[in-house]
């Protein structure tokens, strides 16, 4: 008999929900066969499952919080995916948004992308764009104005502490025409000032950094353990495992001391604006 494969619950979202599923399973003395009794689901999903190789639905999920007496756990993950997919948001990304509202402080890794809450609707709509040209122009703006509401955690009573570390290309490339380049950001200049947020810049003339990896983010809670999540083209991950969080802290830490200094990054920030609305970046880069 192959050995048993685990799920890893620090791998993704659906790997930690699998593995919570077995782990209340087997504490209940159950099998697969007598979990999936009583449902319309077959035994291979459920294993399928618990291995993070496929997503609960949701009539499973009220089943399996009924047999495992786990108070609607199931079901509400469930929950929080499909809203999050009529938000306009991707499902992989539910369960980071809904840290993100409890979130004490929120510590940014940009190296391709403008973070998502210092993004302008004309930023957002060409990035949405570029990654799903197929897509129908509502499906796009659905998209638009789910990452715009995100910022409202700025106005709320206790608004997080955001912290955001951007590669100077971000900055530099054209990613819109001149004026909307100018106005992203400034805005983003904007939003560092009015939410005391802090912004700083890795240079360009820097080679290699501590942080050579993709986009990443830290959040840290009042009530509860911090998470690490990361997210590549068409996935994401939270990632909870104590030890594995903490690396993700020290490699932000060195990031931190690597690029330039707050004061430095926001006359950076906002002197690409000043390039970018005069004209005088298209002929920097000539």
């Amino acid at each position: 008999m192959p050995p048993r494969k685990d799920a890893d619950p620090s791998a993704s979202v659906p790997c930690f929900y699998g593995a919570e599923m077995r782990y209340l399973r087997e504490q209940a003395g159950l099998t697969l066969e007598q979990l999936a009794e009583g449902s319309y689901r077959g035994i291979p999903l459920l294993s399928q499952i618990e291995r993070g190789e496929r997503s609960m639905p949701l009539d499973l999920a009220v089943h399996v919080d009924k047999i495992l007496k786990t108070n609607g756990f199931f079901e509400r993950r469930c929950e929080a995916a499909a809203m999050a997919r009529r938000a306009g948001h991707a499902e992989y990304f539910a369960d980071a948004l809904e840290m993100e509202q409890r979130a004490e402080e929120i510590d940014d890794w940009a190296p391709m992308l403008v973070p998502g809450l210092l993004q302008t609707p004309a930023y957002t709509r060409a990035v949405v764009r570029a990654a799903h040209p197929r897509e129908a122009d509502e499906e796009v703006e659905e998209k638009v104005t789910a990452r715009m509401s995100r910022a409202a955690i700025f106005k709320a009573e206790t608004p997080p502490k955001f912290w955001a570390i951007m590669n100077e290309s971000l900055i530099r490339r054209r990613a819109l025409p001149d004026e909307q380049m100018a106005e992203l950001l400034e805005h983003i200049a904007e939003v560092v000032r009015a939410t005391h947020s802090i912004v700083q810049i890795v240079p360009e003339v820097d080679g290699l950094h501590p942080f050579m990896m993709g986009m990443t983010r830290i959040m840290t809670f009042p009530d509860a353990p911090p998470v690490a999540y990361t997210e590549g083209l068409h996935s994401g991950q939270v990632i909870d495992f104590p030890p594995l969080v903490k690396l993700y802290r020290e490699s932000y830490d060195l990031l931190r001391a690597a690029a330039l200094s707050p004061a430095a990054s926001l006359s950076m920030i906002e002197a690409a604006a000043g390039d970018f609305r005069n004209g005088k970046q298209k002929a920097r880069l000539e």
